[in-house]
């Protein structure tokens, strides 16, 4: 399939997602007249066509009705949201991850884990700390934590930040949250209305993806390279498009483990300050390097709000404290703070007073260098197995995955079908794909498995894909 045709099935994919949200908002009830195929092309800034194609579509599919000579109107008795899963095409409308069904499959090898090995993390030391922390805090379980956060805790991720990055910042300047996805998802929430445009890195984090489209983004791509963005293609697209927002995850980038330089950062800095776009900088990687430490984040050279930075700790701590925390302006944190009380009033206590006290400790630092050195390990095992075949890819130097390019012949979706046949999952890089595209491309996680797995799983894996 052609380019030009992929993106024309995207774009009329988008339509048709777009009247289907305002449908299901009641924001176009019963009878309703929808906009005529003119103006809506207009709106969308589509070829009419387009348009006509999604609502021939939602006209077959009984969500709206024809007049003649007068237009399309919404239909009566639409079914509720949980009916609409039966329609294929609009599927990709409900709210939905698409990455869990492949981590749910009952595989041996798990290569679409971007989660370090259990073995790897300081279990032991941790029932330690946890002890430590009820006898600190004996009503710990019997009390909330704030909206924003554990006050404790947000005074000694301010010193940190304050002395790795020499950056003025305040405790109120910071949100506790259960994870790096759940502040991608109250920023979407708090920011996004449907038909925004946002600026997305192509390929990028699938369930970011999945989050902006829940809340009817536009979303454009800009390509990133293992030497980072082409900033006249960024600075083009903000003063064309006026994005309300770009999301980037510029420091071992999930998938790809590129790292976007320091001078390409503090350009994107000034762009988005000229062309008054957010930028969402999310930061999930950053103390897993294997040799020299990345640049500082981009937040670091943003001196009016324009980035709103968000760090997450759990992937190398511990993935079930789900610790993030999010920096932002204030103006942001009250709207923030406003969809976090709605969300859950507050991560848990607990899990706060816990990651406090390990994170400010020796072994803390400890068990970084030695994770460091045991990640490294695994990535070079996996590219000395993977070295057999005539797969592409750039080794990065740091983070959790490797971004591979098969062979043209290669389909990703059928080689993920046989692989897990054979016990072994991988993520196709449609998935990390706005527009839905790069099927040679595959994101392979070599930070899950042990290094025996490891060996053995890849050589699996080149096995399969030398039968398709």
């Amino acid at each position: 399939m052609s380019k030009a045709i992929q993106n024309e099935d995207y774009l009329f994919k988008q339509v048709y997602d777009y009247v289907m949200h305002r449908i299901e908002r009641k924001e176009w009830n019963e009878h309703d007249k929808l906009p005529s195929v003119r103006q809506l092309a207009a709106d969308m800034n589509v070829h009419r066509l387009t348009v006509l194609k999604a609502y021939k579509l939602l006209k077959q599919d009984g969500k709206v009705y024809v007049k003649d000579k007068s237009g399309y109107y919404v239909q009566t008795g639409m079914k509720e949201n949980n009916d609409l899963g039966d329609i294929q095409i609009v599927s990709a409308h409900v709210q939905k991850n698409h990455l869990s069904d492949i981590h749910q499959a009952p595989v041996s090898y798990h290569f679409s884990q971007a989660l370090i090995d259990p073995n790897l993390l300081p279990n032991h030391y941790f029932s330690d700390y946890v002890k430590k922390v009820f006898d600190l805090y004996p009503k710990v379980l019997a009390t909330y934590s704030t909206v924003q956060g554990d006050e404790e805790l947000r005074e000694s991720l301010t010193h940190y930040f304050i002395n790795q990055y020499k950056t003025h910042l305040h405790p109120d300047d910071l949100l506790i949250t259960s994870g790096s996805q759940q502040a991608i998802h109250l920023l979407s929430q708090a920011f996004i209305k449907p038909r925004d445009t946002v600026l997305f890195e192509r390929p990028s984090y699938s369930a970011a993806i999945d989050i902006f489209r829940a809340q009817g983004a536009n979303i454009i791509t800009v390509d990133i390279h293992p030497d980072g963005y082409d900033l006249e293609q960024v600075e083009s697209y903000m003063k064309r498009y006026k994005p309300r927002l770009f999301y980037l995850n510029p420091t071992f980038h999930n998938p790809t483990g590129y790292t976007v330089p320091a001078d390409q950062r503090k350009k994107l800095v000034e762009l988005a300050e000229q062309y008054r776009c957010l930028l969402i900088e999310d930061d999930a990687y950053h103390d897993i390097y294997f040799k020299e430490a990345p640049p500082p984040p981009i937040y670091t050279y943003d001196t009016v709000g324009t980035v709103i930075y968000i760090r997450s700790f759990c992937k190398y701590i511990s993935p079930g404290l789900r610790i993030a925390t999010v920096i932002c302006q204030p103006s942001v944190m009250k709207s923030l703070l406003s969809m976090k009380s709605l969300a859950d009033n507050g991560s848990p206590l607990l899990n706060q007073k816990i990651f406090l006290h390990y994170f400010s400790s020796l072994r803390m630092q400890q068990h970084l260098e030695k994770l460091r050195i045991a990640l490294q390990i695994r990535k070079e095992i996996m590219e000395e197995e993977l070295a057999v075949t005539n797969w592409q890819w750039t080794s990065p130097h740091g983070g959790l995955n490797l971004w591979v390019k098969l062979p043209d012949h290669l389909s990703s979706e059928l080689l993920l079908t046989k692989s897990i046949q054979q016990s072994i999952s991988f993520v196709p890089g449609q998935l990390c794909d706005p527009l839905n595209e790069l099927s040679s491309w595959i994101r392979l996680s070599y930070s899950y498995v042990n290094e025996k797995q490891l060996r053995e799983g890849v050589r699996r894996f080149v096995d399969v894909a030398d039968t398709l």
